[in-house]
């Protein structure tokens, strides 16, 4: 399916009218079934779905890669997509939490629950993460959308699109998964605001440096100073706000963009 869709609307410029049509971005709800069960009502772009919930399902911890999914179908209608997990005894959660996600968010974890610090030799430049922003922004198919990238300091490894900020993650990480694409020591850039679960998102994903266009929320702040991880807003070209641990932020020529090296 499309991501966006041609509307008829009327366009009103120096007092004139004229009827014409404009690409307007998709939005849907998919119901997304595990071992039978209805688990959850997903607003999202209705494309790559199967990344969508595979990510989903990673982050949440329900699964630890695609070896623990015996099947997954999007219907033909891509309203719906249902999981078997090998885990015959699976239950889902006793409850959700609603988050602050675009079109309200869902997550099954407490994030109030400590979790562990990421330690990470990864160090970047502020005129690498404006370089790398300014690559993905350069990726985006449609205005109106959401977008985040993985990257390794040198090039994005993994793109994708949504009309949720917080879904881009999940089918990055969906992909990932696919494409056998390692998410540690890597650096998340995202279009929109870093909201509390999409920080706890990149924690998991192991991800030690994590940037937006745009600003984070006081919670993510909190919990990134929690958990060790590298927040930064606002990033330009040759400009950014960085909200904690700054220590992996240096001067040119001090970078070192592998960690493993």
């Amino acid at each position: 399916m499309e991501v966006s869709q041609e509307l008829p609307v009327t366009r009103i410029e120096a007092g004139q009218r004229q009827a014409t049509t404009i690409a307007v971005v998709r939005e849907g709800l998919v119901r997304l079934h595990v071992n039978g069960y209805e688990l959850a009502t997903l607003m999202c772009s209705p494309c790559e779905l199967d990344l969508l919930v595979l990510g989903f399902l990673r982050s949440e911890e329900m699964i630890a890669g695609l070896a623990d999914v015996r099947l997954l179908k999007v219907c033909p209608s891509e309203t719906c997509v249902e999981v078997w997990l090998r885990r015959g005894d699976w239950e889902p959660p006793a409850r959700a939490i609603r988050t602050s996600g675009c079109g309200g968010g869902i997550t099954f974890t407490d994030l109030s629950a400590a979790a562990r610090p990421l330690v990470s030799e990864l160090r970047v430049t502020p005129r690498q993460l404006g370089r790398l922003m300014t690559a993905m922004l350069s990726t985006q198919q449609k205005h109106g959308i959401h977008t985040s990238a993985l990257a390794d300091g040198e090039s994005l490894l993994a793109v994708a699109e949504d009309v949720g900020r917080h879904n881009t993650i999940d089918k990055l990480w969906g992909r990932c998964m696919v494409e056998g694409i390692a998410t540690q020591d890597r650096i998340l850039l995202c279009t929109g605001r870093i909201s509390s679960e999409m920080l706890l998102k990149a924690a998991r994903m192991g991800v030690p440096i994590v940037t937006s266009r745009t600003t984070p929320t006081s919670l993510a702040v909190a919990l990134a100073e929690a958990w060790n991880v590298t927040l930064a807003g606002y990033v330009r070209r040759d400009s950014l706000n960085v909200y904690t641990a700054q220590e992996r932020v240096v001067e040119d020529g001090k970078e070192r963009t592998d960690a493993n090296s």
